[in-house]
């Protein structure tokens, strides 16, 4: 088992994706079976050794920043065991350390997908698994907790338990959980009920009668680190719509996604908020939900916003977005031979309804299309990253969701905070889930003070109307000062008490979801 600890060595390992500086550790191991990782745990709870999971570093939140100890990097937990189909789609074997990019992949060899889609495609599926991952496609496939049937984790103890879903589940909220040493952890889960959002990253999956494997999806490596999973594909679509649609009031923009929402989620036969882990994901274009030929039957699995600020930004790139343009929406349907003409005319005629740019909007049926369409679609992040480093600074990014009624109002009450001011900003991001991200660019620290002051009304808004203040990102060390106003001193102190359950001496990911003073932990190294 390799061994890092000279400083120039294991400097990649200190940092990830949010930026936040003073990350250190005494060494960084490399795993290469589930039998390492129980060693290195069971040493580190025996010496009460801080222990860190490194995924690849894609994270935004801090969560992989070390705070001394050891880190366990993934990366050599890298196999792709296997890749077969079902009946119904098919099934994915792969260690924590693939790549979301190599799974797809290897799904789409066999005419299948892996929906989860998270924007930065390089991370790894461990990673993913332990923030309960989503993306665009998230509006109609819901997050990666919905495609997790098995999972093989190494528990602090030093125990390698294998929890496959349906398996073992909770009494109301009581949780025993069988060891293969014969003994059992038992837990009572704590009492707070979910957000009544679509996504949700912020704090334990709890419900009562829940699937043990959910607790563990969504943990951020603070229970147990995930060494094996197996997930779920389905079949692959046979063809694909996608356009970006412009408007010139915003008004006529959300009035546009309003139906658009509503139609899709009327022909699946639901409207989902929070999944209970493990429920059937929606079928794909041409399946038994679909009519060969009726237009009504849009079903959008993406439905993503740009709001004006956005469509300036992306001008240094793209000077056909019309400049009058308001706002921009980039949706995703799914269509066989039989569907393609009806769907195209319904869109069309959605897209007349409801007075957008149609003549100026851009369309993809075919994939070199549908590729420069999603170079839109990233291109934002991209172009923002180019402005942070000219100002030697950190973007301020919102990741809260709302329920459907408080939208419109959490919108506008994000524009209300920043239209004229001097402060920078964009706000795009998942519109069809309620969840945006409002990104404000810094010029100098004291716009960022005002930047941080903004952020923290946000997120109190975001708790009053019952929305989540983290939707896909998670926690880690830099929103852990906010999971309090989510959740209440009673509720987030009945959190630490599960963590102890697991983690009796508190060694995995220090510093993650709670502060020091709710675990009640000596710190280790």
């Amino acid at each position: 088992m390799l061994t890092k600890d000279q400083p120039d060595e294991i400097q990649d390992y200190l940092s990830d994706a949010s930026y936040l500086k003073g990350g250190h550790a005494a060494r960084v191991v490399f795993p290469e079976s589930a039998e390492d990782v129980a060693e290195i745990l069971r040493e580190a709870t025996a010496t009460k050794t801080p222990v860190t999971i490194s995924g690849a570093g894609t994270g935004t939140v801090a969560g992989r920043v070390p705070l001394g100890g050891t880190v366990i990097a993934t990366d050599k937990l890298n196999r792709i065991v296997s890749v077969r189909k079902t009946e119904s789609g098919g099934r994915a074997t792969v260690e924590a350390g693939v790549r979301l990019m190599d799974l797809q992949r290897a799904a789409e060899s066999e005419h299948l997908i892996y929906p989860p889609d998270p924007t930065e495609r390089s991370c790894f599926i461990g990673g993913n698994i332990a923030t309960n991952a989503s993306g665009s496609r998230t509006f109609k496939y819901g997050p990666t907790r919905n495609y997790v049937e098995r999972l093989k984790i190494a528990l602090t103890t030093g125990d390698v338990i294998h929890l496959r879903r349906g398996e073992v589940c909770a009494n109301g909220r009581r949780l025993e959980l069988p060891m293969p040493s014969g003994n059992a952890i038992d837990v009572q889960l704590p009492s707070y009920e979910m957000p009544q959002v679509r996504k949700h990253a912020s704090g334990y999956f709890v419900a009562s009668g829940m699937d043990a494997i959910d607790l563990f999806i969504g943990s951020e490596g603070t229970l147990g680190v995930i060494i094996e999973a197996e997930v779920r594909l389905l079949p692959k679509p046979e063809g694909l719509l996608s356009g970006v649609v412009f408007f010139d009031n915003e008004a006529n923009l959300l009035s546009f996604v309003s139906e658009a929402r509503e139609r899709s989620l009327a022909n699946r036969g639901s409207s989902p908020t929070i999944r209970e882990g493990g429920s059937e994901p929606p079928a794909v274009a041409g399946g038994p939900n679909v009519s060969e030929s009726n237009s009504n039957n849009l079903d959008a699995r993406a439905l993503e916003y740009f709001d004006v600020e956005s469509l300036r930004f992306l001008r240094q790139k793209y000077d056909t977005i019309p400049e009058s343009a308001a706002g921009a929406i980039f949706f995703e349907q799914e269509t066989t031979a039989a569907t393609e003409d009806s769907l195209m005319s319904g869109w069309l005629e959605l897209i007349e309804t409801h007075h957008a740019r149609g003549e100026q909007s851009w369309f993809a049926t075919n994939e070199q299309d549908h590729a420069k369409l999603r170079e839109f679609r990233h291109a934002l992040p991209v172009l923002m990253n180019e402005w942070f480093a000219q100002h030697n600074q950190k973007k301020v990014s919102t990741d809260m969701a709302v329920p459907d009624e408080a939208f419109a109002d959490m919108l506008r009450f994000y524009q209300d905070s920043l239209r004229g001011g001097d402060l920078r900003y964009t706000i795009f991001g998942h519109i069809g889930d309620n969840h945006v991200h409002v990104n404000i660019l810094p010029r100098n620290d004291e716009e960022a003070a005002k930047a941080w002051e903004i952020y923290r009304s946000f997120i109190r808004r975001a708790v009053e109307v019952g929305g989540t203040i983290s939707a896909e990102h998670g926690i880690g060390k830099l929103k852990r000062e906010y999971l309090v106003q989510l959740y209440g001193e009673a509720h987030l102190r009945e959190m630490a008490a599960l963590k102890r359950a697991f983690d009796p001496a508190g060694i995995l990911g220090r510093g993650n979801m709670f502060d020091e003073n709710y675990l009640s932990v000596v710190s280790g190294q």
